[in-house]
């Protein structure tokens, strides 16, 4: 099925898909793109890359080097509660711990401390400062800190030094992105913490590439990158958004009437959206104000309909 899929919310400047891929049984059905973005363009990933974290993080536990189960994370937080924190209560974004996600309000916004002002040389530092606001598991709260954290227990484990990256890169470069063929470039802090909150740049046929390994379950051509039952793992919902109008699973979003969906979103309006039921994954990159997200979000669904459920004609 080939389609013609873009232009359908009026391009401002505050609102302008700049890349809008379909895939279909694995194969590219439709790809358009904005103003100066090729095929080859790379774009920012934003909030997308925290599922690409989560991808990192279930390569670990299969190779034995950390498990959700695990708590007494930190030696920072040995002295009070928060030594109670799990890796999966910080992939489901229940840590407990005080967080403010604003993108608009610098001054009560913890987010635009962590990566652009205080804390942008360290930023796991700055999120693992943070006190609980609550028992950990109890309430949800979307958090670019909490990435940032699970990066660095990452880079603890495979042995990096702090200011190096040189092992979570190259994990991430033959566990993963090598892997699937997918040519991205992560970003990390001066620290070496990678930026898995935030940022991977990346095209939007890499991006897609990424979406298609969670499509087929963590297996890419034959071979299985992921461990079993992490598809599964990243979309058990514990927590509805009402604002986005998503589910929220581990470090993945969830499409409410789109069994088995998969989300990876981020600021501005990044989008990978994945449908099992349909056999299909759809790439939406662009730059889209807040006010303006679920109506990109209502056109990739017209989008996604177009596309029959598996066993319907």
């Amino acid at each position: 099925m080939h389609c013609q899929i873009f232009g359908g919310t009026e391009v401002t400047s505050d609102n302008v898909t700049l890349a809008l891929l379909v895939m279909h049984k694995g194969e590219i059905v439709s790809e358009e793109y904005g103003p100066d973005v090729t095929a080859q363009s790379t774009l920012i990933s934003w909030s997308m890359a925290k599922s690409i974290t989560h991808a990192l993080v279930g390569i670990a536990q299969m190779d034995g080097l950390m498990s959700i189960t695990d708590s007494h994370l930190l030696p920072e937080w040995e002295a009070d509660e928060r030594r109670n924190i799990t890796m999966q209560q910080l992939l489901e974004m229940r840590s407990g711990l005080s967080w403010v996600e604003d993108y608009v309000d610098g001054d009560a916004s913890d987010v635009i401390e962590m990566l652009f002002g205080s804390g942008k040389d360290d930023i796991a530092s700055y999120a693992i400062s943070q006190p609980l606001a609550a028992e950990p598991g109890t309430e949800w709260v979307y958090s670019s800190g909490t990435t940032n954290i699970v990066t660095r227990l990452l880079g603890n484990a495979l042995g990096d030094a702090k200011g190096s990256h040189s092992s979570v890169e190259r994990f991430m470069r033959t566990r993963l992105l090598d892997a699937i063929g997918m040519h991205a470039k992560p970003k990390f802090d001066a620290a070496g913490t990678f930026v898995g909150s935030s940022y991977v740049y990346a095209t939007a046929r890499d991006f897609a590439k990424f979406g298609l390994l969670y499509l087929r379950d963590g297996i890419c051509d034959g071979v299985r990158i992921l461990p079993e039952g992490w598809v599964d793992h990243a979309r058990a919902q514990h927590a509805f958004d009402q604002e986005t109008g998503l589910g929220y699973g581990a470090h993945w979003w969830t499409l409410p009437g789109e069994r088995n969906s998969l989300v990876a979103a981020g600021y501005e309006g990044q989008y990978i959206m994945v449908i099992p039921e349909r056999d299909l994954v759809v790439v939406r990159l662009g730059k889209t104000v807040a006010q303006l997200r679920n109506a990109v979000v209502a056109e990739l669904r017209e989008v996604i309909e177009r596309f029959p459920l598996i066993g319907e004609r």
